[in-house]
C-alpha cells in the first residue's frame, strides 16, 4: 500500500523544479510569433546569399544555356567548370591576386599601427587637445569619399605615385572608425590593473605592450577584418589611380570580363566575381567566432 508524500517533503520541490526546466510556449513567443521570426529570418538569408548562390550555379553552366531572360533556369542543366578555365587563361588573375594581397596586407598593416596607437592615446585622459581631436575624428567620417576624391587624387599625382600601389594603399593607412574602435577596447581596462602596473614599474610602452594589446584582441581582429574586406573589394579608388594592367588590383582587373574583347559572355563574370569574393568568406568562416566576439568587446563609446 502507497501513502501519498506528506507536505514539505522533497517531492514538491522536485515537480516545481521539473515544471520550470520544462520549456514552454511563452519562454519562445506565441507560435504565429515564432513562425513569422522563422520566416523573416528565411526573407533575409534568402536577400543576402541568394545573389551569391546565383552567381555561382550561373558560373557553372555551359555554353548553351542561359544566364539571363525568360529561359533562364537556376540550376545549371549541364554543370562544368569551364569559365573558371577561360577566366585564368585570358587575364593574369594571379598577378592581379598578388596586388591586391600586397594593397591588403600594407593596409591591416598601418591601420593596426596606427589606430592602436592613436585609440591608446584618446583612452588616456588629461592631456591637451584630446577634445580637438576627437571632434577632427568624428568630423571626418561625415565626408564621403567622393567628396575628397579629386584633392586626393590630385595630392597622389604631385607625389608621383600614379600607377603605383603605394597610391592605392596611401588615402587609407588609416581609418577614423579603427581609431574609435580600438579608443572604446582600452577603455575596458579597468584604471586599478593599469596603476597597479605603473607601481610595479612598468613604464608607458610596457603597458601598452603587456597589458592594453592583449585585453584588446578582439577590438583587433574586427580592425583586420574590416581593413581586408575594404582593401580587396575597393574598385572606385584603383580605377582612378592606376593605368597599366600589371598593377590592376583583383576587382579592377576582373572587371575587364564585362568588355567587348571578352564577347560579353556573363558566365565569365560570374567566375570572376565568384574568384574574388572567395578569400573574403574564407577569412570570414575562419574568424567568425572571434569577429562577433570583438565586435560585442570593442563597441564604439562615444
Amino acid at each position: 500500500m502507497t501513502t501519498a508524500a506528506p507536505e514539505g517533503t522533497a517531492t514538491a520541490p522536485l515537480e516545481s523544479r521539473r515544471r520550470r526546466l520544462m520549456p514552454r510556449w511563452r519562454d519562445y513567443g506565441r507560435p504565429r510569433e515564432l513562425a513569422l521570426r522563422y520566416l523573416l529570418l528565411v526573407f533575409v538569408l534568402f536577400i543576402t546569399v541568394g545573389p551569391l548562390v546565383w552567381q555561382v550555379l550561373s558560373s557553372l553552366k555551359g555554353a548553351g544555356e542561359d544566364v539571363f531572360g525568360a529561359g533562364a533556369s537556376l540550376i545549371p542543366h549541364h554543370p562544368t567548370l569551364r569559365a573558371y578555365e577561360q577566366v585564368f587563361d585570358q587575364v593574369p588573375v594571379w598577378t592581379y591576386i598578388r596586388n591586391s594581397l600586397f594593397v591588403a596586407v600594407i593596409s591591416i598593416a598601418s591601420q593596426l599601427v596606427f589606430s592602436t596607437m592613436a585609440g591608446y592615446m584618446l583612452s588616456k585622459p588629461g592631456w591637451k587637445g584630446r577634445g580637438l581631436v576627437w571632434v577632427l575624428l568624428m568630423a571626418s567620417m561625415m565626408f564621403p569619399f567622393e567628396s575628397i576624391m579629386v584633392s586626393l587624387f590630385l595630392s597622389i599625382r604631385d607625389m608621383g605615385l600614379v600607377d603605383h600601389l603605394v597610391g592605392v594603399w596611401l588615402p587609407g593607412f588609416v581609418a577614423a572608425i579603427n581609431v574609435l574602435i580600438m579608443r572604446a577596447a582600452f577603455l575596458a581596462v579597468p584604471r586599478e590593473i593599469e596603476d597597479a602596473a605603473m607601481l610595479d614599474g612598468a613604464g608607458e610602452w610596457k603597458r601598452f605592450r603587456y597589458l592594453y594589446l592583449p585585453s584588446a584582441y578582439g577590438a583587433i581582429l574586427v580592425v583586420t577584418i574590416n581593413t581586408f574586406i575594404s582593401a580587396w573589394d575597393d574598385f572606385l579608388w584603383p580605377l582612378i589611380v592606376l593605368r597599366s594592367e600589371e598593377h590592376f588590383t583583383l576587382t579592377l582587373g576582373l572587371a575587364r570580363l564585362q568588355t567587348s574583347s571578352f564577347g560579353y559572355d556573363q558566365r565569365l563574370v560570374m567566375a570572376g566575381s565568384v574568384i574574388s569574393v572567395i578569400p573574403v568568406l574564407v577569412l570570414f568562416v575562419i574568424t567568425q567566432r572571434w569577429f562577433y566576439k570583438g565586435v560585442s568587446s570593442g563597441a564604439v563609446k562615444l
